[in-house]
């Protein structure tokens, strides 16, 4: 019996909402620190790639997985790390 490929769907939905709902907290906690927004954010967005590629390894996750993982979580928030380098620079 073929699947409907609904488990996949789930859990990509799930890394969405938790990408959304992290972002949403750095920024929050980055309006908070002394340093400006920007280059607290940038500091907790290299915290949070380290946090998502530690999880990714101790998971076990694939790389290139068909359904998203940690790992393009850590992906996305390196390119948006380096995209707050560059607008502090």
């Amino acid at each position: 019996m073929p699947s409907s490929g609904l488990p996949s769907e789930t859990r990509s939905a799930q890394v969405i909402v938790r990408f959304t709902l992290r972002i949403v907290l750095l920024g929050v906690f980055a309006s908070f620190g002394n340093a400006g927004f920007s280059a607290s954010l940038a500091v907790l967005l290299g915290m949070t790639v380290m946090i998502a590629t530690l999880a990714a390894a101790i998971r076990r996750e694939e790389i290139f997985s068909p359904v998203l993982t940690h790992w393009d979580e850590a992906a996305a928030y390196s390119a948006l790390y380096c995209l707050t380098r560059l607008a502090i620079s």
